[in-house]
């Protein structure tokens, strides 16, 4: 006779509860737990590739600048440049970094035959991009930020470090300045020195109905803070009523809206100005008829431009990257860096276009994005089918 042996009883859960669907939050989720492995694949890579290549910068860099940073406070070289100079280095390449990170982990994926088993699975190939396209929103998002608001301040003590220690490129001198400071208002200097905040032979001009009402001559001006001015030897001559009155003396305080920052470019001044000071600085001098600002409204307009271009090569990278092909990960790396390198080459050539009047800033800005999306749009719909 066989002993019987009677296992306790597993409770079961309620039919009730059993079927209990899942909430609805969670069916229609915007970011599943592929979207999030993905993302953390992309942005992972991305960082990964910023490190490794600002490394790879800061070794050059120093072989480079050898010679100044053994002038320079062991501080200052450390926390004015580098500190300062890494960020602003890892924000303009960032398009280049987004589409190496792009092509790097897809090359992975597809050798691994990850991809394969997605698109297997039922997913679509559209739908295989949203994790990418959120990942490079992220990314366009942090550019913009660090590029409008964070680095330009940053750059002030990078560029003032370059200027005394490397190659000074400060414009601290300017001849036969004339510009617009008001209104009817005409500002003229034969020579202002900038080491001394001292101009010479200063005029000051103001015309009513295209009538010369007043003229303020001075043999020497000198700016103290803003826009508080000190003529010295002056003489103002009013016309009223078909006479002239005349004013001379030693000394007057008095207040003219121009600063030396108006008249006195320097190369790289646009990096220092946040995006609500650049496009303030560009309404201002167009106002007082300043010609030479090209490279302000090129920065302006380059700053949102980098931001598509994150999205633009994701979907290029991601198009290139997302099938095997024989010859590995290698060759999709090399072609990559070969359209990344070429869009920066582009952006550079016109925006050359802009500064000889060819084309407006805005426009040579966002021709390699145009062109560089219908390149993405053809590789996307190649890639999909």
């Amino acid at each position: 006779m066989k002993a019987s042996i009677k296992l306790p009883s597993i409770p079961r859960l309620p039919e009730k509860l059993a079927k209990y669907p899942k909430p609805a939050f969670w069916k229609h989720a915007p970011v599943k737990i592929l979207d999030w492995y993905i993302i953390k694949k992309f942005l992972g890579t991305y960082f990964f590739a910023i490190l490794l290549i600002l490394a790879i910068t800061v070794v050059f860099d120093i072989n480079e600048k050898l010679d100044s940073f053994l002038r320079a406070p062991l501080k200052a070289t450390v926390f004015d440049y580098f500190l300062n100079f890494l960020p602003y280095f890892a924000n303009q390449f960032s398009p280049l970094f987004t589409f190496i990170a792009v092509i790097f982990f897809t090359s992975k994926l597809a050798d691994n035959s990850e991809i394969i088993a997605m698109l297997s699975s039922g997913l679509s190939f559209k739908r295989l991009l949203r994790p990418y396209m959120i990942s490079a929103a992220v990314i366009a998002a942090g550019t913009f930020v660090l590029g409008a608001y964070v680095i330009p301040p940053a750059n002030i003590k990078r560029i003032e470090f370059m200027n005394t220690y490397v190659r000074n490129r400060r414009v601290d001198y300017g001849d036969n300045i004339m510009l617009q400071v008001g209104p009817g208002r005409i500002a003229y200097m034969s020579r202002y020195d900038n080491t001394t905040k001292t101009g010479y032979r200063f005029s000051l001009e103001e015309f009513k109905n295209k009538k010369l009402v007043s003229r303020l001559t001075a043999q020497s001006i000198r700016w103290d803070t803003l826009f508080q001015w000190q003529v010295r030897d002056y003489q103002i001559r009013d016309f009223k009523d078909n006479r002239e009155f005349i004013t001379k003396g030693a000394k007057l305080d008095t207040v003219i809206p121009f600063e030396p920052r108006d008249f006195l470019i320097s190369r790289n001044d646009q990096e220092t100005l946040t995006l609500p000071e650049l496009r303030e600085y560009i309404d201002r001098q167009k106002e007082r008829g300043v010609a030479n600002i090209k490279a302000f409204e090129i920065e302006y307009e380059k700053r949102y431009a980098m931001c598509a271009a994150a999205f633009i090569l994701t979907v290029i990278g991601m198009s290139l990257s997302s099938k095997k092909v024989k010859g590995g990960m290698g060759v999709n790396i090399g072609l990559g860096l070969v359209l990344s390198f070429s869009y920066i080459l582009f952006m550079t050539v016109t925006s050359s276009f802009a500064v000889s009047g060819i084309t407006s800033p805005r426009v040579a800005m966002w021709i390699p994005n145009v062109l560089y999306s219908i390149i993405a749009i053809i590789l996307y719909r190649k890639a999909a089918r």
